[in-house]
């Protein structure tokens, strides 16, 4: 929960700012500990890479570790977690972050095959077991996983699950939780490199995600034009003399309409820049193929023209000797 108390109502917090944001770091969460081991774990992995000699892209780790657990860090560690109970638009933010951006650039890290290629034989045949086992199969594949990602924040927002978030610190910091996994599990088999089960042809992955992009617009709008407040009277008992309910709902609803589009259209961007290296790599590799059957089918040729020779000399008449 936030680092000033507001609930209770004995400290009124400042108005929300960028100084704010870098003055409210708060490094005793469980998930700040849980990015922190993440890190630590990740880059080991890219240690035992390089000390045997194989090569890790470097792309990866800025993904993963910046983008990924950075971002993911940003918004629960700083003011923004400070300030998530306070402003609907500040959490609507942290919300974009959780499901969305972080998710992607975790995809891009392809850490299951940082940790196929680094860990024993054991753990690494347990980890397949696991990816390939059935219960995986289901939450991975890509109409499920989108199921989800579309429904958590209909059920969120328009019920009392959202109020009771904001008035229990457990389950506040389970919805963080729970919007990392169910963004990793959409994201994941659409954009990420690992060798996960259920993977679509590009088109197929290019037309999900388009797909999403009108819930995030009915969705933010919806918020935009309610009638009712997203948890009740909960904003207006902050009796914060610096930030009007109402005007706050609408700036959320704005910034989950324009957000969803904005990491939608990258998203799609990304999609589309994979599809072409895997087009490129595809047709190297035919070419590969092709000069292969080329050089054998002359060396065949070579040999099948030797063995001809080789015949015709052995019965070719011998000239008599006097």
């Amino acid at each position: 929960m936030p680092a000033f108390t507001i609930a209770a109502g004995d400290t009124v917090p400042p108005p929300f700012s960028v100084g704010e944001i870098f003055s409210q770091i708060r490094l005793t969460s469980l998930l700040a500990l849980f990015l922190l081991v993440a890190a630590a774990v990740y880059l080991y992995g890219v240690h035992r890479m390089r000390q045997r000699g194989d090569h890790w892209p470097p792309g990866r780790t800025v993904a993963f570790i910046v983008g990924g657990l950075g971002s993911l860090a940003a918004v629960t560690v700083t003011g923004i977690e400070a300030y998530d109970t306070t402003l609907l638009s500040v959490h609507m933010v942290q919300h974009m972050v959780l499901s969305m951006v972080g998710p992607i650039f975790l995809a891009l890290g392809a850490p299951v095959t940082l940790a196929l290629r680094t860990l024993p034989v054991d753990h690494r045949k347990l980890l397949l077991r696991v990816l390939h086992s059935r219960p995986v199969a289901v939450i991975t594949f890509p109409l499920v996983a989108f199921g989800l990602f579309i429904a958590n924040p209909f059920v969120l927002y328009f019920t009392g699950l959202y109020r009771a978030t904001l008035e229990h610190a457990w389950l506040h910091e389970f919805i963080h939780v729970h919007f990392i996994i169910t963004g990793c599990l959409f994201f994941w088999p659409l954009l990420g490199l690992d060798p996960l089960p259920n993977r679509w042809p590009y088109p197929a992955r290019a037309l999900l995600m388009v797909l999403s992009v009108p819930f995030h617009t009915v969705l933010g709008l919806t918020i935009m034009q309610s009638r009712t407040l997203l948890g009740g009277d909960w904003y207006p008992n902050l009796h914060l003399a610096w930030s009007n309910p109402w005007n706050d709902q609408v700036v959320a609803g704005g910034i989950l309409w324009a957000g969803g589009e904005i990491v939608s259209v990258t998203m799609l961007g990304i999609l589309v820049l994979q599809w072409i290296k895997q087009s490129e790599r595809e047709a190297k590799r035919i070419d590969r193929a092709l000069d292969r059957a080329e050089a054998a089918e002359q060396a065949e040729a070579v040999t099948s023209a030797t063995k001809i020779t080789d015949r015709t000399a052995s019965v070719r008449p011998q000239p008599d000797g006097d």
